[in-house]
């Protein structure tokens, strides 16, 4: 059973990869397609870091997390260095770990 899940992912992949060479220029030079384009990477970032957040398991969690991407938020929101918000971010959430306030 796994194998067949491989190989139709494998062939799906295949597919969407050689549908990239078949679909004519005209569609993916549209003011639409670029927007839509330019967005994707945002809206995959934003999900990926909300569900690598709020989630532990398959279960909704507040925790040291969140107040590490809140130092970030502020930060970054200060205009601050992507080095100098990473660092916040994580010297906020040890403290509050080391605090015991959050888990």
């Amino acid at each position: 059973m796994i194998w067949a899940t491989v190989i139709i992912g494998s062939i799906a992949a295949y597919a969407l990869k050689f549908a990239g060479y078949v679909v004519p220029e005209r569609f993916l030079t549209t003011p639409t397609m670029r927007r839509v384009t330019l967005l994707i990477p945002v809206s995959l970032l934003a999900g990926l870091l909300v569900v690598q957040t709020f989630s532990s398991d398959s279960s909704l969690v507040i925790d040291a997390r969140v107040v590490g991407l809140g130092a970030a938020t502020v930060s970054l929101a200060l205009r601050a260095p992507l080095l100098v918000a990473v660092v916040s971010a994580a010297a906020s959430a040890a403290l509050v770990r080391y605090l015991g306030w959050l888990p």
